[in-house]
């Protein structure tokens, strides 16, 4: 059995099997049992499945640190616009992953992080072939019930690429 935010998939069937676990997604309190930084090193070891998302987009997510995250990406010819550059909604998607993220690692048990607003900034193209870039997301503030957050996406020289910002709430876990 592998498991996705605390349901269950049976190897056999291929099918979600929901057990008593997945009736805690449904109420919002999805990560109970794990710190924030906690569940987002589970996510960066493989011990806690991925979302299906992240197949679609592949990135390697490194371990994270308290406020902080990198994923490690290189563009694909399919996320390719006319131009041979990379397409946008890409760019912000990973950004937004990245803040995303970053703002987990500071949640205590219990709590969710849904995206309030994100924004991007694309300040030079990323072609088809440019290879790995490094796309970090930081906590800039963190306060009772908004996190404010900054996204950069840099190639491997550290040339900046695109920056974001977002913010998301902070909803307590439900008793």
């Amino acid at each position: 059995m592998t498991e996705f935010l605390g349901v269950s998939r049976g190897e056999r069937s291929g099918k979600f099997e929901l057990d008593i676990r997945a009736q805690v997604i449904c109420h919002g309190n999805s990560k109970a049992r794990y710190s924030g930084l906690e569940f987002v090193a589970g996510l960066a070891a493989g011990s806690i499945r991925r979302p299906p998302m992240a197949d679609m987009l592949p990135f390697t997510l490194l371990p994270p640190e308290a406020g902080k995250v990198e994923l490690q990406a290189t563009p694909e010819a399919r996320f390719c616009n006319l131009m041979n550059t990379v397409h946008g909604g890409w760019i912000m998607t990973m950004l937004d992953t990245a803040m995303a993220l970053a703002a987990q690692t500071t949640l205590a048990p219990g709590e969710a992080c849904p995206s309030h607003e994100t924004t991007a900034k694309f300040v030079r193209p990323i072609l088809g072939d440019s290879g790995v870039v490094h796309v970090i997301g930081r906590v800039v503030s963190r306060g009772r019930t908004v996190i404010t957050l900054e996204g950069r996406i840099e190639d491997t020289e550290g040339r900046l690429h695109a920056h974001g910002t977002s913010t998301c709430l902070i909803v307590p876990g439900r008793p």
